[in-house]
């Protein structure tokens, strides 16, 4: 007899069928591989000791502070460890309880739900000469050449703004931004570019977005999250995909302190409501994407908080972007100059990947596709 150590199977319903299981044991071994965490914040004492009992009984576990048996506090933060199928059969039996433990099971129940994506690289142009990377920064005919390597290189999706948004950088009048745009536009529409690739708008102007839908672009990529309706509104009138980001502040403020009581519970609020607007607007979910907005009104432990748990922001049913290329918050962890942050970028992006995001925007978009067939690659490699 011998034994050798594996890592969780990337599909493990075809890991156990290459076992030889039967049809049922891969239905339910399959729920016992994937196992999850939860933090639940503020939960009442009442409701934490009906938890743990519960979980207990199903052989899943709530771990608690000292003094929750005793109830010496009213509130306690609690963590929830189990199996998918423990999980699912938990949020069973929570139905039937009080203390607010109906709505958790709710709550359970989407973020045990899946829905997988097929990665997708997103390229940036910036048309403008004041973005944070030199090395993207495009005018005109230059423009049109780098979305042509781009597109070669196997960029899924070209995402093109004409205002710069790095931290204190100041807003152009909408006037100016479609001067910047309109070349670039008119060429991929003439050149008929959009059938090599999707082209996404990076822009909170409507006249901007107007134009680019109009001209064949299919995605917004909004930085201020559908603060303004009409966006949506514009947006779902040409059946476009729309991009909600976070930012706290604005571009000139984000930076200037930034400040959440949960900086994970505080964005999803407002994924929340953003969704809220768009559904009633008439998107559908798949429509919409959420992008947590790295550097974007947070400090460094904001981001790496963010990142490690990327993967909450699934529970919404969206796909989730990642936009750390060459980010700043690199060189707060390595010091070293914009032009020298590639390796940390990928390094970003893969575990952004491995934790739920499926749309990476960057600028190295040759680097990052064999960066990422790579990453598939072991992630699809057996385990037996």
């Amino acid at each position: 007899m011998k034994i050798y150590r594996i890592d969780k199977p990337n599909d493990a319903k075809t890991a156990l069928k290459l076992l030889g299981s039967d049809k049922g044991g891969v239905a339910i071994m399959s729920k016992k591989m994937d196992t999850h965490l939860f933090v639940i914040k503020d939960i009442s004492a009442g409701a934490a000791n009906i938890l743990k009992q519960d979980c207990l009984s199903i052989g899943a576990e709530l771990a608690v502070p000292t003094g929750v048996v005793t109830c010496s506090k009213s509130h306690y933060d609690a963590i929830l460890i189990g199996t998918k199928r423990q999980l699912e059969f938990l949020a069973r039996k929570e139905k039937a309880q009080p203390f607010g433990l109906k709505k958790l099971a709710k709550k359970l129940e989407d973020f045990l739900k899946e829905s997988k994506f097929k990665t997708k690289i997103m390229g940036i142009i910036n048309a403008n000469d004041d973005s944070f990377y030199p090395g993207s920064r495009y005018l005109e005919k230059s423009a049109v050449e780098a979305i042509e390597n781009m597109i070669e290189d196997g960029a899924d999706i070209i995402d093109i703004g004409a205002v710069s948004s790095r931290p204190g950088s100041e807003p152009v009048t909408s006037q100016e931004e479609l001067r910047r745009l309109k070349p670039i536009i008119d060429t991929i529409k003439q050149e008929k570019l959009y059938d090599k690739a999707i082209f996404s708008i990076d822009s909170y102007s409507l006249e901007a977005i107007a134009y680019a839908l109009e001209s064949g672009f299919s995605i917004v990529n909004d930085i201020t999250g559908m603060q303004n309706s009409k966006l949506g509104e514009l947006a779902k009138s040409y059946g476009a995909t729309y991009i909600i980001m976070h930012m706290q502040g604005t571009p000139e403020t984000m930076q200037k302190n930034p400040y959440y009581d949960n900086v994970i519970l505080d964005i999803d609020a407002f994924f929340e409501d953003r969704i809220e607007r768009a559904l009633e607007i008439g998107f559908k979910i798949e429509d919409l994407v959420l992008d947590v907005g790295i550097g974007f009104g947070k400090t460094l432990e904001h981001n790496l908080m963010l990142l490690k748990n990327l993967k909450h922001f699934r529970h919404f049913g969206c796909e989730v972007l990642i936009g750390a290329s060459r980010k700043s918050m690199i060189h707060k962890i390595v010091p070293t100059p914009v032009e020298e942050r590639l390796p940390g970028t990928l390094a970003i992006h893969l575990e952004a990947i491995r934790r739920g995001a499926s749309i990476v925007r960057c600028h190295d978009v040759k680097e990052h596709k064999q960066a990422i067939k790579v990453y598939e690659a072991i992630e699809e490699g057996s385990v037996l």
